[in-house]
């Protein structure tokens, strides 16, 4: 039996770090992608205060990459900041202005996460994605 290849989303943290042992240790084939959504390109462009940019991706990016060194495992940078802009900040944007509270989280996971990174990662050949934070698992040929 062939073994699976999984595309895992590594932010440098715990829970994707583990995830992705895990999935090593379960037999799987693994790449380990760190999505690049925001910098501080992004922040002059907007013309907002640098005080914003408190959480680099540089530093991120290079956490993620000790992990996938650590596991093995071949790592990638994909560069969705034009996607996030325009599908999850432009709608924060447009909820404020709107007067509503708007949940950033919800909008990334459907329009990002589980939409642009996992297409992207079916035409690359993935069997699967994974991202350390979710647990249901389907089967998308049914």
């Amino acid at each position: 039996m062939t073994k699976k290849l999984v595309y895992i989303m590594l932010s440098g943290g715990v829970d994707s770090s583990v995830a992705a042992a895990k999935l090593l240790e379960q037999g799987y084939d693994c790449i380990g992608v760190f999505m690049k959504c925001w910098s501080m390109e992004q922040i002059e462009r907007m013309h907002l205060s640098i005080e914003l940019y408190d959480c680099s991706w540089e530093d991120d990016v290079q956490d993620a990459e000790l992990v996938a060194n650590k596991l093995s495992i071949p790592f990638e940078v994909w560069d969705f900041q034009e996607e996030y802009y325009n599908k999850v900040v432009r709608y924060m944007i447009d909820e404020y202005q709107s007067g509503r509270t708007p949940n950033p989280d919800v909008m990334c996971n459907g329009n990002i996460k589980f939409g642009i990174f996992y297409e992207k990662a079916l035409q690359q050949g993935a069997d699967f994605v994974a991202t350390g934070h979710y647990a249901r698992l389907f089967d998308r040929n049914k």
